[in-house]
């Protein structure tokens, strides 16, 4: 597997009106990007920050993994996703190495790219995306 660099950092936020001040108007960065990803049940506001972004998920259901995840943990890093050359050459590679599986195919994700989980039962507790182009 070869990773080329953190792509993003998903942050778990309840609400993007509210957090996206913190980053412009505090940390200087713009967001450039605000999209719903229906299937996940998520919408996202994107920052860049050198070759990495920053993510904040809003959940747009109750029954979202977002959604859940600040029901138990509270809002703050949801995961890390790394670039890869191939998506589903990552998956066979953690599988074939123990590594429990969240999704087994790739599937479409925010911004076009072909995106998968990995469960942080096998991460050392970390979320952890699989991403390509």
């Amino acid at each position: 597997m070869n990773i080329s660099h953190i792509e993003h950092i998903g942050i778990a936020v309840k609400d993007l009106k509210s957090a996206i001040p913190y980053y412009e108007d505090v940390l200087g960065l713009k967001c450039y990007n605000i999209e719903e990803v229906t299937d996940q049940k998520v919408k996202t506001a994107f920052f860049k920050v050198g070759q990495t972004k920053i993510e904040l998920l809003e959940p747009t259901s109750e029954e979202s993994a977002v959604a859940k995840f600040i029901e138990k943990k509270g809002e703050g890093v949801h995961h890390i996703a790394f670039r890869v050359d191939s998506v589903a050459e990552a998956l066979a590679e953690c599988e074939s190495k123990g590594v429990q599986l969240i999704d087994k195919v790739p599937r479409k994700g925010a911004e076009g790219l072909s995106i998968a989980f990995l469960h942080p039962k096998s991460t050392a507790g970390v979320l952890t995306e699989f991403c390509e182009e």
